[in-house]
């Protein structure tokens, strides 16, 4: 694998499309990526354990260019619309026109809050996804979903805005902590949950290559997951219906991140741990057996994922933040449960009493 023959995919909306590549060495190609911009204006986006690393890399491909930087500090509680604000106010020092472009040089946060941004300024302009998390390269940095964090809620506001492309370079992976790492491998194996019994096969077989962070691992690792998001994205943009299983453990796990007032979780650990539980209610409601759930948590375990809600969280108090999620309608719960792995479906209505058993067996251990 170099620089010059990453994996490519398509993501095809309608009319419209965007490339993401894949592989070694693509925040410093340039060449492949600045083709994507369309005016000459730039403000790069990013945080401040990220720039110090690789900041250089991509303004060194904006040589010519009007650009500037706009750092936020590290981690989920500084997604919020101060830091909105703050990027807004750069692009006006900038002096950014609506041919302009927001770049994305971080994680999850910095790919949703650069996004939203750019969604805000002047009703849209441009962004490039740049992801240096496995959890950003596999899961946000596609499909257009963009937001911000409030006290009641996490991305209670936002917007869809596409990106332009996304550059996933995975020589940034080298300097993820092992954590965070482990965190970005909750969202593969989601994917193979929701709708991909083969792959997740193919995850059990190559859950140590995974762990140990093998190129070629990761790499197909991420292709096939995005693959499989591409295609949904490609169906259901605004998430009226199929885009909706995409979000297989993330009522219970937001409701995690919130209890823990974002410090306690990441979120890749919150959807492996709200993943488990969606699995476990599926199987009291009969939906789904219980050899599933263990094939589940086996997985999750043995790529050193946490399956445990933590101590101190009330079953009561997750259950009030899960009537806060968007997926609901009608002051109902709607979840996205299954039928088996692969088997993901959504559920309107399901009784709070199964919800509150679940959560109340799982906290009891």
């Amino acid at each position: 694998m170099n620089q010059n023959s990453p994996t490519t995919l398509d993501v095809t909306l309608g009319a419209r499309s965007y490339p993401v590549w894949i592989g070694r060495g693509l925040l410093a190609d340039a060449a492949r990526w600045r083709e994507r911009l369309r005016g000459r204006h730039v403000l790069v986006i990013s945080n401040t354990t990220v720039a110090p690393l690789y900041l250089d890399r991509v303004t060194r491909g904006l040589e010519g260019l009007k650009w500037a930087s706009f750092l936020i500090e590290d981690g989920e509680a500084h997604k919020s619309f101060a830091n909105v604000e703050r990027a807004l106010a750069a692009l006006a020092e900038l002096g950014a026109t609506r041919d302009a472009c927001v770049i994305a040089l971080g994680g999850g946060v910095v790919g949703d809050l650069a996004g939203f941004s750019a969604a805000c300024w002047m009703r849209g302009i441009d962004f490039i996804q740049m992801p240096t998390t496995l959890l950003s390269m596999v899961d946000s940095s596609v499909g257009g979903k963009t937001g911000v964090n409030l006290p009641a809620g996490k991305n209670l506001v936002g917007a869809f805005h596409q990106p332009r492309a996304v550059v996933a370079d995975i020589d940034t992976l080298a300097t993820l902590p092992d954590r965070e790492y482990r965190a970005g491998l909750a969202e593969v194996i989601k994917g193979a949950a929701i709708g991909d019994e083969p792959f997740f096969a193919w995850l059990e077989t190559h859950a140590d290559a995974l762990a140990a962070r093998d190129d070629n691992a990761v790499v197909e690792a991420i292709a096939r997951k995005l693959r499989y998001k591409a295609g949904v994205v490609a169906r259901d943009e605004t998430e009226q219906g199929e885009r909706a299983l995409l979000n297989l453990g993330h009522t219970f796990g937001h409701a995690l991140e919130t209890a823990g007032n974002y410090t306690m979780l990441l979120h890749g650990e919150g959807v492996a741990i709200g993943m488990l539980l969606a699995a476990r209610l599926s199987e009291r409601l009969e939906m789904s057996s219980a050899a599933d759930t263990a094939r589940l948590q086996r997985l999750l375990e043995t790529v050193g994922l946490p399956v445990a809600i933590p101590p101190g969280m009330d079953a009561q108090q997750l259950l009030a933040l899960m009537r806060l999620d968007k997926k609901n309608t009608a002051g109902t719960l709607r979840l996205i449960l299954w039928r088996g792995i692969g088997k993901a479906e959504i559920v309107a209505g399901v009784g709070e009493d199964d919800v509150l058993a679940t959560l109340q067996a799982a906290i009891a251990g």
